[in-house]
């Protein structure tokens, strides 16, 4: 749980409010916390006796299908981001979960079910633009501040607040996929039969296994909600009629217990 209690949340609604925000935590020298999805485990969007700069007024999401590209402001959730993709029948790598932050998820580097085709969220960072710790604004790209575009693909939120960044895209119309849970008991030969099978496994396929605690949803049996569990979440971005045949081995190397596909 994270309990952090910040002196001032400013909540920016453009690139010059996060302007103002930076310089006055500079000023007045208070630390800097940075709010995008508001999903930080470790809590890196809150900040004892500081300044919180919250985007998650800075949703937007435009598209451009001619060129395949996207931009997304920094409190732009994973959410937003496919909502407005998807109507083009277009995607990046994005999280796993929808209400992460791009912008955070994209700085730390940004695993999702699409990587193994399309490789990392960073990989698909085409620019970025951000404020500076000096409150400069300044766009990061292969040709512009190229030591900085190299710093923040992967290096996280510690080079400047992105107030936007534009992201690659690729034509995913629909996917295959979901989660199965099985027994624990059958963990070992479910984790076995991943391992091996995602050596050879097409690009177009992604997914993980995970211990999960069975949550109380309806395509879990009542009597197995709170049971530890060992899932595999499957996604297959290739041809729909393919996607059964991609996971019915994973239906063949043990029970599934309940599944959502």
């Amino acid at each position: 749980m994270i309990d952090r209690r910040p002196s001032v949340v400013v909540r920016c609604l453009t690139a010059s409010d996060v302007v103002a925000t930076v310089d006055y935590a500079r000023e007045n020298g208070l630390g800097l916390a940075v709010r995008g999805g508001g999903h930080s485990v470790p809590g890196f969007g809150t900040i004892d006796d500081g300044v919180v700069a919250d985007l998650s007024m800075m949703r937007a999401v435009s598209v451009d299908p001619g060129t395949r590209r996207a931009r997304a402001e920094g409190g732009a959730t994973w959410g937003d981001f496919n909502a407005a993709t998807g109507e083009h029948g277009l995607a990046t790598t994005g999280g796993i979960i929808s209400t992460t932050g791009v912008a955070g998820l994209t700085l730390g580097g940004g695993i999702g079910y699409l990587a193994r085709g399309f490789g990392l969220s960073l990989d698909n960072l085409i620019s970025a633009d951000l404020v500076t710790a000096d409150g400069r604004q300044v766009v990061a790209s292969a040709t512009e501040n190229a030591d900085l575009f190299w710093a923040i693909r992967g290096g996280g939120g510690n080079f400047g607040v992105a107030t936007s960044l534009e992201f690659q895209l690729h034509p995913v119309d629909q996917i295959y996929g979901g989660p199965m849970f099985y027994a624990a008991k059958d963990a070992g030969a479910v984790l076995r039969f991943f391992r091996d099978f995602i050596e050879t496994a097409p690009e177009a396929f992604g997914g993980f296994p995970a211990w999960q605690i069975a949550p109380p949803l309806p395509f879990i049996p009542e009597d197995r909600h709170g049971e530890t569990m060992i899932a595999f979440v499957a996604c297959w971005a290739g041809p729909l009629d393919e996607g059964e045949a991609m996971l019915k081995p994973f239906h063949d190397v043990a029970e599934v217990v309940a599944e959502h596909v």
